[in-house]
């Protein structure tokens, strides 16, 4: 496919730069070519996906995909999209609960990314992933949130930015983990159980480490992961709580 030429390229390289195409075959869409794609990821991984591969299963080729979304990172950027449009805020918030309406939010965006692990491997480099529609609502509904709670807007933007910091850098981790344990076969547990070992092991120089380690022996891996999250956000809400007295 020959390149764009520079004079019709955007300064930031993005489906959300670009107007959509007015034209689309009724057959092969580009909701549709998302929605397979997105089947793709979630069923072999970021490194299963290609545009070749994806015609194949869409029945069509490559080039045809390529009348809908311009290139592979693209089509990246629309499947995450889709997938913000599953995080789910409350659309009339009370403003005495706003900590326990902040916390269902980012135990949705969390679980969210959990639902679809390949994620861990592309967040960082979604740079213009902010303009899609699906994040844009969340965020507006989330923004809504503490605004209702009586956060000045300029403020309220950087709450909801701390708070989505701490929850994709949190959640990144696990499903990257949840990525290895996938590659393993293994369930959690049992993976963790081999693993214990080696890390005893390598903490035997470091006491801290080495007591820590010893406490968390024989624990639920994945209680230990939600107790581990809930503990982080709940000190983010507290410090942004501070702010309202």
């Amino acid at each position: 496919m020959p390149p764009t030429p520079p004079e019709k390229q955007s300064t930031f390289p993005s489906v959300w730069t670009r107007p959509r195409p007015t034209r689309e075959h009724p057959a092969l869409s580009r909701d549709h070519i998302v929605a397979e794609a997105l089947r793709l990821l979630d069923e072999e991984g970021i490194d299963a996906l290609s545009m070749r591969r994806l015609g194949t299963r869409l029945n069509a080729g490559a080039t045809s995909l390529y009348r809908h979304v311009a290139n592979k990172d693209e089509l990246i950027e629309l499947a995450v999209d889709e997938i913000y449009g599953e995080i789910e805020a409350p659309v009339h918030p009370d403003p005495a609960n706003w900590r326990t309406d902040m916390a269902g939010c980012a135990h949705s965006l969390r679980t969210t990314i959990l639902r679809h692990p390949w994620l861990a491997s592309v967040l960082g480099e979604m740079g213009m992933s902010y303009l899609g529609p699906n994040w844009m609502r969340a965020s507006e509904a989330t923004l809504n949130v503490l605004t209702t709670a009586g956060f000045p807007t300029d403020e309220a933007d950087r709450a909801l930015s701390t708070v989505v910091a701490y929850v994709t850098g949190m959640a990144t981790s696990e499903a990257a983990w949840l990525n290895v344990l996938a590659r393993s076969g293994q369930d959690e547990r049992t993976m963790v159980e081999h693993l214990w070992p080696a890390a005893e092991e390598a903490a035997q120089e470091y006491p801290l480490l080495r007591e820590g380690y010893a406490e968390q022996r024989g624990t639920d891996p994945r209680a230990a992961r939600e107790e581990g999250f809930q503990y982080g956000l709940d000190r983010v809400l507290d410090g942004l709580e501070t702010r309202l007295k």
